[in-house]
């Protein structure tokens, strides 16, 4: 099926895990559970934050952001893909190719952007505490978030903005479960130079620096608590990191490795963006609420309110 140039594009045909058909209704399953444990706890993780007091910091701000990006990165992608195994119908307009391609590429922006904020928030908490307060006040913080979601969204518009221009004169297969940079481009034959200058520029400036600047705020931040003279808060220093070490650790590896995978190992790039698209965002939450105790006391205390509510109600509803 072959296209010759972009305007002759009316649809692509997305190639989900090639195989045997009998497979597809356990497919569904496991993505369909994968994506309401991520939505529910996710959602969870920001309900609590809301509602308590005590979590209204910049931290638990940049958490609360962190869940918003992965509902939004899972209910992007999952929801057609489930489509598509449920329906059989594997067909993608190219208007829904692409929008799905923006939105895609704009909470993957705020990801990596939210990371490097988060890696900061602990350089400060740790290296400069006494202008912890200063620096990530209020409004700095609004600033900041703001920031992030008009960056991605900008600079996701420009991305697929040019990429209307590349010319598409292979096959309109897509050989992935959703319509991301990677697996479009193997349908063109001509990019433009403008389009490869400018994602160099934009793996230069929302991949590299944020990861090398996060870092950097981690080899300060080891730096100053190898110096702790006490082991107990040189224990405590280290707990408020640890979550987010888990987590750049994840999203850096699986990513970096998903995009070094070369061009004709479908399968493992299919396995390496099913752990980026579906199992990250489901992990992220889970890895702060084990590891932060504030999160943990937050979350039993809202269990709590939430099953002496519903007693309460059942008492009520038995009197009457």
């Amino acid at each position: 099926m072959l296209v010759k140039n972009e305007t002759s594009i009316k649809y692509f045909y997305m190639l989900t895990f090639s195989g045997e058909t009998r497979y597809k209704p356990l497919i569904s399953i496991f993505f369909f559970w994968i994506y309401l444990v991520g939505v529910f706890v996710n959602c969870s993780i920001i309900t609590v934050i809301c509602l308590e007091v005590q979590l209204h910091k910049p931290m638990y701000l940049f958490i609360c952001n962190l869940s918003i990006v992965d509902i939004f990165c899972t209910s992007v992608t999952v929801p057609k893909l489930l489509h598509m195994l449920l329906s059989g119908d594997h067909i993608v307009s190219f208007s829904q190719c692409y929008t799905q391609l923006y939105f895609f590429s704009a909470v993957a922006t705020a990801e990596t952007i939210l990371l490097f904020i988060m890696a900061y928030d602990r350089y400060v908490a740790v290296c400069i505490p006494l202008h912890y307060n200063q620096i990530l006040n209020q409004r700095n913080c609004t600033l900041i978030t703001i920031g992030i979601w008009a960056a991605a969204f900008l600079n996701s518009l420009l991305f697929v903005g040019l990429s209307f221009k590349m010319s598409s004169c292979h096959s309109n297969i897509i050989h992935q479960f959703f319509c991301d940079a990677k697996s479009l481009t193997r349908t063109t034959c001509t990019t433009t130079p403008m389009f490869s200058e400018i994602e160099g520029i934009e793996i230069f400036i929302f991949a590299f620096i944020p990861f090398l600047s996060t870092c950097i705020s981690y080899v300060n931040i080891f730096s100053v608590i190898f110096k702790m003279q006490s082991r107990e808060s040189r224990r405590k220093a280290f707990s408020t990191c640890s979550s987010h070490i888990t987590i750049i650790t994840i999203y850096y590896g699986t990513s970096l490795t998903g995009y070094l995978i070369p061009p004709y190992s479908d399968i493992l790039d299919s396995v390496f963006n099913i752990i980026y698209v579906t199992m990250i965002p489901m992990i992220n939450p889970i890895i702060y609420s084990l590891q932060n105790s504030y999160v943990q006391s937050a979350l039993l205390r809202f269990v709590k309110r939430m099953c002496f509510l519903k007693n309460r109600k059942e008492l009520t509803h038995k009197v009457n």
